[in-house]
């Protein structure tokens, strides 16, 4: 997921109008819709519905497009504050992170960073575990957060952050009241990432037996499909708890009580150690205190640093 993806999607959804929001971006019409079809072919969902002339966005449209404001105000906020500097006035660094970071306290990280240096230019890119892991790997990043370390004697690893996971559902599939049991837990429908992804490897030593899991398995590589499929009732998911505060506060998703919980997610961060030395230096003490202040503001109980 590139950022002119994410710029391209905000605009549209301000504009409202592909040929506007190509004048707007000085690009084309078709590039527009290229960049959108990208985005929803990397998502796993329709974004926007154009009819008769008119167009709206999708209900996964609606959150993705809250992220998406929120990355975009906080790289606005450098881009303004870098606006008249020289090119090799600018520092640039390269940061990857999954989406259950960017929908948490990634945008406080670039605001941050913001703050402290200036002249700093963040390229932020949201995608996979094992994409940023290959991508760090091949040089394309400085910091990552993610599900794995990346193994190497110029990589260094930390703890960022955990987050709770829990059984969540909608009252189309679960019944709230119910406590159920990991063989009860295997008879429902589950919608998680793909077969060899981090998130499903962690989530398969629940059931003992992987088989049990892919008899009934939906999967996609994005946690917004995940969460708007949970919620339409396609089956029930294993999510960190604090992405999904909102919908089980409106009551779309409960939590399942269960007989077994899940095994809480941690957050791990890696930065090359031989490249950019004080910038990374900055980014990594900053995402510490990024992600303790999130947690800080959070139910303890649901996100926490160790």
């Amino acid at each position: 997921m590139r950022i002119v993806d994410i710029a391209t999607f905000t605009t549209l959804a301000r504009v409202r109008h592909f040929a506007r929001a190509a004048r707007e971006l000085n690009t084309t019409q078709p590039a527009i819709s290229m960049r959108l079809a990208a985005l929803e072919e990397e998502l796993g969902c329709k974004l926007a519905i154009r009819s008769g002339g008119a167009f709206r966005l999708t209900p996964e449209g609606e959150r993705v497009l809250k992220t998406f404001e929120e990355i975009s105000h906080a790289l606005e906020a450098l881009r303004t504050d870098l606006a008249g500097q020289t090119a090799s006035a600018i520092d640039v660094i390269r940061v990857g992170a999954i989406d259950t970071i960017s929908s948490t306290w990634m945008a406080h990280l670039v605001e941050a960073l913001h703050r402290r240096a200036p002249r700093l230019k963040v390229e932020l890119t949201i995608e996979g575990t094992k994409n940023l892991v290959e991508g760090m790997q091949h040089g394309a990043y400085d910091v990552i957060f993610a599900l794995d370390p990346v193994i190497g004697e110029s990589y260094r690893s930390f703890m960022s952050c955990v987050f709770e996971m829990s059984w969540v559902g909608s009252d189309k599939v679960i019944d709230p009241q119910r406590t159920y049991s990991v063989e009860e837990l295997a008879l429902l429908p589950v919608v998680t990432f793909p077969r060899g992804t981090p998130p499903f490897r962690m989530l398969t030593p629940y059931f003992q037996d992987e088989q049990v899991l892919a008899s009934k398995l939906t999967s996609t590589n994005s946690l917004y499909s995940i969460i708007n499929l949970v919620i339409e009732g396609f089956g029930i998911g294993a999510l960190p708890t604090i992405t999904v505060q909102r919908e089980i506060g409106m009551g779309l998703l409960h939590v399942l009580k269960t007989t077994k919980p899940l095994t809480p997610m941690p957050i791990i961060g890696t930065y090359q150690a031989s490249t950019n030395a004080a910038l990374v230096a900055l980014c990594v003490e900053q995402s510490r205190l990024s992600a303790a202040h999130y947690c800080g503001q959070v139910d303890t109980e649901r996100a926490w640093v160790e």
